[in-house]
């Protein structure tokens, strides 16, 4: 097995090898969700990607603690520092208190993330419970020179942390094109700015604002950015080795982080930066501002006018997993009715594997199938890669089922371990009876069907046989009438 594991740091732009700082105990922090909306594709993009690299890690290293906070205040609509509360706004829209809101998105999300079989964090901190902390660093970037109070409000010295660091190594930007682009908008509270690109760190509100906390500039609520550097330091240290989160977080917010951190500490924050790639539809990005956004939950039921039927949740992990985490993910029907085949085929592959006969020796490259198993995972966690290994594997059982080429019980018992291993432990996948029941009451209701139009046909009613079978043809599926009886699939 390979021990080097090379993953693609976003700070320094190429794969590197992974060197922890403590290998007894790895330390990730991933950027969780902002709990006002349910969880949608994109997240279960991002959380199935992270919760691929959680398990990998954790089959490599004795230990990884892994954090992902919960955003319950701070976020603001522009993902900056103008519009309102992106929470506050919500529980207007709903009538209820924030934390209301809160927790009942923070409820759905993990209920949706559970159906995916995403592993939990270790911790899941929230801002609302960390104001003292955020107050307490703010206090001291402000002694630091790196920070400004005006009229309430807290502000990053970008240009002045920029004259010692580098603001701007993760995402590639410049100072300069900073300043251009801020020149050519307009942005709620620049007037209070040093400079245009100068960020919040504390937040005055007023009497309005649902949401806010004493400080010592008066009533207010912490910044996006700040949140996540408190959090991620308090739990996993001044310096840690993973940071990850979606590709639209690399700038602002994790360029933000950075540099509220190191200027904190004069020290290096996260020593890789792990992003994954967003989502689109048909080839669109989604976005709600093109309607074309599809929830979780209705991904699981089939209820939006994009899906064709409702798809298992180990089918959309497994979509998920075809696709490297630093990808671009398609969404189509037909995408998604392959991933389906193909997860059943895989499946199907490990039950037949149970079964093999044992010879008193072994002629298939169990040696080789195993290194190209690790080989993928080691190369920056691609999931394509292995799971077109296991695919391989299914052609060498296919072999031994033959005849063609033998297995001994000790390599069986080896193959079973390594597809239980890859399967199970490290794509996170389940078979589907293990995770829902919807299929054996779909096909309850199926077989009723059937029944029914069975017996139209034996009273000659044609017309209400034909009806049927034409109403599940609109809703894709079809019927095969044989000599046995009918037979019903999703077309």
């Amino acid at each position: 097995m390979s021990s080097n594991l090379v993953v693609y740091n976003t700070l320094s732009r190429q794969k590197e090898t992974f060197k922890p700082l403590d290998p007894s105990v790895i330390g990730m922090y991933v950027c969780g969700p902002t709990v006002y909306g349910d969880a949608h594709l994109g997240h279960a993009k991002s959380y199935v990607s992270f919760d691929l690299i959680y398990r990998y890690l954790k089959h490599k290293f004795p230990k990884v603690k892994y954090v992902q906070n919960i955003t319950d205040v701070g976020h603001l609509t522009d993902d900056a520092d103008a519009g309102d509360d992106k929470i506050a706004k919500q529980s207007r829209l709903e009538k209820v208190d924030p934390m209301a809101v809160v927790e009942k998105y923070m409820y759905n999300y993990f209920r949706d993330m559970d159906a995916l079989n995403v592993e939990r964090a270790d911790i899941y901190p929230r801002p609302s419970g960390h104001i003292p902390e955020q107050i307490e660093i703010i206090e001291s970037l402000i002694k630091k020179g790196f920070a400004y109070e005006v009229n309430g409000s807290v502000y990053f010295d970008v240009a002045q942390y920029d004259q010692n660091h580098n603001y701007g190594k993760l995402s590639g930007r410049s100072i300069e094109e900073m300043m251009d682009g801020a020149a050519n908008r307009s942005l709620a509270a620049q007037s209070d700015k040093k400079n245009a690109f100068d960020f919040a760190l504390w937040k005055k509100a007023d009497e309005t604002h649902l949401m806010q906390w004493n400080s010592p500039w008066g009533k207010g609520y912490p910044g996006w950015h700040i949140e996540c550097t408190v959090m991620s330091q308090k739990y996993l240290g001044e310096n840690f080795d993973i940071h990850g989160g979606g590709l639209e977080n690399q700038f602002p917010h994790h360029e933000c982080e950075i540099a509220q951190a190191e200027a904190y500490t004069g020290k290096a924050f996260a020593n890789y930066w792990l992003h994954n790639n967003m989502v689109t539809i048909n080839g669109q990005k989604m976005g709600k501002s093109l309607g074309n956004g599809i929830f979780c939950a209705e991904l699981f039921t089939g209820n939006n006018f994009q899906l064709e039927r409702a798809y298992s949740p180990m089918t959309v992990r497994f979509f998920i997993l075809q696709s490297h985490y630093r990808s671009t993910l398609d969404f189509s029907n037909s995408a998604l009715e392959a991933a389906s085949k193909g997860f059943d085929r895989l499946s199907k592959g490990i039950e037949r594997l149970k079964n093999l006969k044992v010879g008193s020796k072994t002629s298939i490259d169990l040696e080789g199938f195993e290194k190209s198993l690790f080989a993928a995972m080691d190369d920056d966690f691609n999931s394509p890669i292995a799971i077109s290994k296991l695919f391989d594997g299914l052609k060498l059982i296919a072999s031994v089922e033959k005849g063609t080429d033998s297995i001994s019980q000790r390599d069986l018992d080896k193959m079973i371990g390594l597809y239980n291993t890859f399967f199970y432990d490290i794509l996170g996948l389940q078979l589907e009876d293990e995770t829902t029941q919807s299929d054996d009451v779909t096909d309850h209701l199926m077989n009723l069907i059937l029944e029914f139009r069975a017996a139209a046909k034996a009273e000659k009613n044609y017309t209400i046989a034909d009806k049927i079978r034409d109403k599940l043809k609109e809703v894709n599926i079809g019927i095969k009438d044989g000599k046995e009886g009918a037979e019903w699939d999703y077309e």
